[in-house]
């Protein structure tokens, strides 16, 4: 099976980006442009509550660990999870300074309430997938946490799923790759996006916003 050096890896976080505008993800991935928006900046205030790799705590037969990093030479991705759930199952794995066994189960944490789109639960799928890889285990089940909800979505994830992902991340990788930056795609979800400003839908040419930001500079 391929694997990826690490030099290859792209960030997990990014499938989200491509699932929702792959020239959101080139833009933001490839051609490192970035701006906020309040939908960002209230993004970034739900992970500081989660995201705090010094608690670790215990409760009855779960195991909770913040901000895990994770990664997969597989898939060829790093990242962070929010948080795992180590919960006590026999199927489970062996953990260092643990009796027993766990499962991880991974909980992603969301601005805003359950999407339309496969977004969010595309990026649970590769931190699972991930969390597979590394402990040697096979999994089907993570969670989302809505913050605009206040609550958690149960997802269940089958092999078909995991396929879709696959395909989706050796489609970002070509893209990378290639350093290819998709053309517009003017559509409703536009309004809302970060990078708005940046990614300006009324060009029609096929070329890059870095090069053509370089071109009004030179005018």
């Amino acid at each position: 099976m391929l694997e990826y050096d690490e030099d290859e890896f792209l960030l997990l976080s990014g499938i989200q980006h491509f699932n929702f505008c792959r020239r959101q993800w080139a833009l933001i991935h490839i051609e490192q442009q970035w701006q906020e928006n309040v939908l960002t900046l209230e993004g970034s205030y739900v992970h500081e509550t989660v995201d705090n790799p010094f608690i670790r705590e215990k409760r009855k037969d779960k195991l909770i660990v913040r901000a895990m990093p994770v990664q997969s030479r597989q898939l060829g991705i790093t990242g962070v999870c929010d948080v795992v759930e180590f919960v006590r199952d026999p199927n489970g794995v062996e953990l260092a300074g643990e009796e027993g066994r766990f499962l991880p189960l991974p909980v992603e944490y969301k601005r805003g309430k359950p999407k339309l789109d496969d977004s969010d639960r595309s990026q649970l799928i590769a931190q699972l997938m991930c969390l597979e890889e590394m402990m040697v285990c096979e999994l089907s089940l993570g969670f989302l946490f809505y913050n605009e909800i206040k609550r958690r979505v149960e997802v269940q994830i089958s092999r078909e799923d995991k396929d879709r992902v696959r395909e989706t991340l050796r489609e970002m990788h070509q893209h990378f790759q290639r350093r290819h930056t998709p053309k517009v795609k003017a559509s409703p979800k536009c309004r809302s996006c970060s990078l708005h400003s940046v990614c300006l839908p009324e060009l029609v040419e096929r070329r890059s916003v870095t090069s053509y930001i370089e071109s009004r500079l030179s005018e």
